[in-house]
């Protein structure tokens, strides 16, 4: 699991690299296209769908482990349990050495609590 969060993770950010660039693109155009080659704005949608496809790629796996992506520019995944008979989300993000985490179904993130000893 954590591989694939880490890599998600680094999607992500070359996702919001992607966006950037591609934002670039647009308001040079929008000035006049300055020194912009033809095949600038195909390889910048190139890298956009490749890292947007990353990230549904390690989120698909991720889910098919049984986690739950919440934030995938942190690496946020949630894991259905029960806690005695309530249904909980087990927490765990990039950059944690495990799942120390819980929190209810209605708290979400802001709601985390460490599991007990």
């Amino acid at each position: 699991m954590r591989p694939l969060a880490e890599r998600m993770v680094e999607h992500r950010r070359e996702l919001a690299r992607a966006l950037e660039r591609m934002d670039a693109l647009r308001e040079s155009v929008s000035a006049n296209g300055g020194d912009l080659r033809p095949r600038d704005f195909a390889e910048a949608q190139a890298e956009l769908e490749g890292a947007a496809a990353g990230v549904a790629r390690c989120a698909e796996g991720i889910h098919e482990l049984g986690g739950i992506v919440k934030d995938p520019e942190s690496g946020l995944v949630d894991f259905p349990a029960l806690r005695g008979e309530d249904e909980v989300l087990l927490c765990w993000r990039v950059g944690e050495e495990e799942i120390g985490y819980w929190h209810s179904l209605e708290e979400g993130f802001a709601g985390r609590r460490e599991l007990p000893l």
